[in-house]
């Protein structure tokens, strides 16, 4: 099979493995660019890869709160380009539809759609659609999350003017004032850290099991002796875990503490129990294909030319 220069390049910057190194294991597992991520680390020859995917679609992300804290909604809302992501209208189609999530009664995707739109004679997709006609551009609502648990109170953060969006569940007595700066610190750190699990109680066992032989492998092609790989894993997977484990991770505003003791601290300071019990990253794009083009034919196809 033929193997294309863009999928070299993407498994190139996912892993910093050599272009050779790259097309060849692509040749191997016919063009999967996750199981060649896998392969080039059971052979020593990529760096750490982020799983979240090349970063290809534009829009924006918006999250919408209660003022008490115990509701919550994010949604991604996807357009062609960057360039119309900064659009009046679509900003404010984005922004009516994130505070559209705290009145839906949608349980999937299909069924946001069909909803009113603000209220209004028309549904969510009809809106889209008649947007599309008047900006030439596709736009979609890709997701959106809903979040009210009893006794949790919602914080959110939206990074890069809403290219990153986070909302952090913390199950606490405490008013959502008195955690506010709590929460937007420890989404800031998920926003900017990537965490894949709270802590290791919610690590997935098959991620433990994947991770350890992709680990073992690595470790017998660099020449280890056998009876020595079990005990080097588990110190290796030990030191990965802490880093795709929020509370176990550095704070990014304070690498004196970890995210865990900044949690207590601000606990104890605050005389009310704290804990982190849900996290929710979005970015905009993340894992969507999409064709490249630049600036001036982007601003070219805007004014119709």
């Amino acid at each position: 099979m033929t193997i294309s220069a863009s999928a070299v390049k993407e498994l190139r910057e996912r892993t910093g493995a050599g272009m050779l190194d790259c097309k060849n294991v692509l040749l191997e597992v016919e063009g999967d660019i996750e199981k060649a991520i896998d392969v080039l680390r059971e052979k020593g020859l990529a760096k750490a890869a982020k799983k979240s995917g090349r970063i290809a679609a534009e829009g924006l992300v918006r999250i919408m709160i209660t003022d008490t804290g115990d509701k919550a909604g994010i949604i991604e809302v996807n357009i062609e380009t960057d360039f119309a992501s900064k659009n009046e209208e679509f900003i404010a189609i984005v922004d009516t539809l994130a505070t559209q999530t705290l009145t839906t009664s949608a349980a999937d995707l299909d069924a946001f759609l069909q909803e009113a739109y603000n209220g209004k004679n028309e549904t969510v997709q009809e809106t889209l659609t008649n947007f599309i006609a008047k900006i030439g551009e596709n736009v979609s609502v890709r997701r959106f999350e809903v979040f009210n648990e009893s006794g949790v109170v919602y914080v959110g953060y939206l990074h890069l003017g809403g290219k990153i969006g986070v909302v952090i569940g913390l199950k606490t007595e405490a008013s959502v004032s008195e955690v506010e700066t709590l929460g937007k610190d420890i989404a800031m750190q998920v926003a900017s850290m990537n965490p894949l699990f709270v802590d290791e109680s919610g690590v997935d066992p098959n991620y433990i099991e994947k991770e350890k032989d992709i680990l073992v492998k690595q470790a017998l092609s660099e020449g280890k002796p056998p009876e020595i790989v079990e005990k080097m894993v588990m110190g290796r997977l030990k030191k990965e875990l802490k880093e795709t484990c929020l509370l176990e991770q550095k704070f990014v505003k304070n690498g004196e503490l970890t995210v865990a003791q900044y949690l207590s601290d601000s606990a104890k300071a605050l005389g009310k129990g704290v804990q982190v019990v849900s996290m929710t990253r979005y970015e905009v794009g993340e894992g969507v294909e999409k064709k490249e083009e630049n600036f001036a034919e982007e601003v070219a196809k805007q004014i119709g030319h």
